[in-house]
């Protein structure tokens, strides 16, 4: 079974935990997680809420957009939140705060089966 059946389906895919180094950008599949060094934060690809992007192949007037849903833990003090970044400006924040971080959705791949993350 491949990532785009799954991401359509709304399944998450497992993956591997990933170490992201604070400022700089990773990549994550659905389903993944990123533990930052140097903080007391984990970040993980739960889900594509929606996606609305214009396909490959295809003329949109307007190119849309793909919201994404992340778990944000703080391991150490035992809090966790979600939230919905968007990869456009039109609907929603490409950005949030947590633990002392900021999380920014820098990009989502054609099928939305990854996105990356800045975490700073």
């Amino acid at each position: 079974m491949g990532a785009g059946s799954s991401v359509a389906a709304g399944q998450p895919v497992a993956g591997p935990a990933v170490s992201a180094p604070s400022g700089q950008e990773v990549t994550l599949r659905l389903g993944q997680e990123a533990a930052v060094a140097g903080k007391d934060l984990t970040v993980r690809f739960t889900r594509v809420v929606a996606d609305s992007r214009c396909r490959p192949g295809m003329t949109c007037i307007w190119q849309g957009e793909a919201t994404l849903a992340f778990l944000l833990k703080e391991p150490g003090r035992g809090e966790s939140t979600t939230a919905e970044l968007h990869s456009g400006i039109r609907t929603g924040p490409q950005a949030t705060s947590f633990a002392a971080s900021r999380i920014e959705l820098v990009s989502v791949s054609e099928d939305g089966g990854e996105a990356t993350v800045r975490i700073s």
